[in-house]
């Protein structure tokens, strides 16, 4: 009888084996990699210190109280300056923690005119501007911040303007003819 032999077979190294040979390589390569960067310790005169800015308050709470009576005037001076358009109506007040107040314009004739509006108080105050059978202005400004709208009287009227505010607060408005 006669005995067989098998022949020896060469298999291809199998995947998982091949992933391993690649990561072996890969590591002997980058292992003598190092990552530099200059971090200013090598200048050659004296460092000097950069002094960190203060901090930046855009707004002082405080300077949004309202003003006395007594110094009104000036903070309406201050808040709406005079352009040197004539003005066809103005006003200023101080208003209670929820309180109305409504004042008239005298009988303005028609056309154009810039209304401002500025108000002081920590919290909003809504303004109201109405004709006699229109709404012009209906707004809640927050203080600090001017406001000027551009509005048209296509006949003779006077405007009616209230102001509204939750907390106490001063009050200006002042319209331009244009």
């Amino acid at each position: 009888m006669a005995t067989l032999r098998a022949a020896p077979v060469h298999t291809a190294p199998t995947r998982g084996a091949a992933v391993a040979v690649a990561v072996l390589a890969a590591g002997t390569m980058l292992g003598g990699c190092e990552y530099t960067y200059d971090d200013g310790g090598n200048l050659a005169g004296p460092v000097e210190a950069t002094p960190l800015p203060g901090p930046v308050f855009t707004r002082d709470p405080l300077q949004r109280d309202p003003v006395s009576e007594a110094d009104l005037g000036a903070w309406a001076a201050r808040t709406l300056p005079d352009t040197g358009h004539p003005v066809a109506g103005s006003g200023a007040g101080l208003v209670a923690a929820g309180e109305v107040r409504t004042e008239t314009t005298p009988v303005l004739g028609s056309g154009t005119y810039a209304l401002a509006l500025a108000c002081r108080s920590q919290r909003r105050v809504t303004f109201t501007v109405r004709s006699e059978s229109l709404t012009l202005v209906d707004l809640g400004l927050r203080c600090g911040i001017n406001r000027e709208n551009v509005i048209y009287l296509s006949s003779e009227t006077a405007l009616s303007i209230k102001v509204e505010a939750s907390t106490a607060a001063n009050y200006a408005y002042r319209l331009r003819l244009l």
